[in-house]
């Protein structure tokens, strides 16, 4: 299925270097604030208090917030825990403030919002386990890097992986990058997120590199520029269709999920956006560059070369 089809190939590659300078100024600006800023961590990863509250009534989140706000909390998660009337708050831990001072004040706030808040449970946790799944989220990843890359290069050729990899790690830097800058709170839904967004833009990349394939075997006489500027300009529509869509769920997310959606939605926004321009001209580029030609690819016979301007030349996507 496509929307429209443009029987003149657009010549993407002939201002890949002016793209890959931008997108290079981009990542190393978000490295930048990685190193000066930071990510401003939640309670998952730094410790802190967690508590269960009850109300006689379902809760006004909204107010629960406010409340929280009020005694200088920042990003604090506040949502709904089991039923409408339970809501589990995470407080980040404070130098010098204990847990239970801590939750003594905030018990006495959300008492003078309402006389019917009952406290129900507190949890302390503990710096060793922010640590456990800070060490976990960067195995995930670095598990997720390396199977992405086998896979490319038993599937394609290493030069394809190579530029994969690149390109991928170049988004998951500019999201972390956002987030420092900003300092939006950075979370495991967040961090689930970024993995999401590694699947999501490969799926991109590989789309892509089997037409770069396909095309190698169809059009003899077109060099690898020609090419790569084909595939890219056949695969447009199934880009628009299939990350529209997506985009319209995760904007849905974002503009209606609440708090507790709103920076996982955000990460992926950020994500898709920059997954689909890094894999046009951040991954074909550099798979142009490592000198990716015909002979990486195709073992065997050659089909006879198809005219590109021939509406039956190849099937749309």
């Amino acid at each position: 299925m496509e929307f429209f089809k443009i029987h003149r190939d657009i010549p993407f590659m002939r201002h890949a270097l002016v793209f890959n300078l931008v997108s290079l100024v981009t990542f190393l600006a978000a490295i930048f604030f990685l190193f000066s800023r930071g990510l401003h961590l939640s309670v998952e990863f730094t410790g802190g208090t967690l508590m269960e509250v009850s109300y006689s009534q379902p809760a006004d989140l909204t107010k629960v917030r406010e409340v929280v706000s009020g005694l200088g909390y920042t990003d604090v998660q506040v949502q709904n825990f089991g039923s409408a009337r339970d809501v589990l708050i995470r407080l980040p831990a404070q130098k010098g403030v204990s847990s239970a001072e801590q939750s003594d004040k905030l018990m006495a706030a959300l008492k003078g919002a309402d006389a019917s808040a009952e406290k129900r449970r507190i949890e302390y946790v503990g710096p060793q386990v922010g640590d456990e799944l800070a060490a976990d989220g960067l195995k995930a990843l670095a598990f997720v890097v390396a199977g992405i890359m086998l896979y490319l290069a038993i599937r394609f050729e290493w030069k394809f992986a190579v530029a994969a990899i690149i390109a991928n790690l170049h988004d998951v830097i500019i999201i972390l990058g956002f987030f420092a800058f900003f300092q939006w709170e950075f979370s495991l839904p967040v961090l689930a997120a970024v993995l999401a967004v590694l699947g999501y833009s490969v799926n991109e990349s590989v789309v892509i590199f089997d037409r770069i394939r396909e095309n190698f075997r169809r059009y003899r006489k077109m060099n690898t520029v020609e090419i790569i500027n084909n595939a890219i300009t056949s695969t447009i529509s199934r880009t628009i269709i299939t990350h529209g869509c997506t985009q319209l769920m995760v904007l849905s997310m974002l503009l209606f999920g609440g708090a507790t959606l709103h920076y996982f939605a955000l990460a992926l926004t950020i994500g898709i956006l920059f997954g689909i321009y890094s894999s046009v001209f951040v991954a074909a580029a550099i798979a142009m560059w490592l000198g990716i030609q015909r002979e990486d690819l195709i073992k065997g016979t050659v089909k006879k070369e198809t005219d590109p301007s021939d509406p039956n030349a190849g099937a749309a996507v």
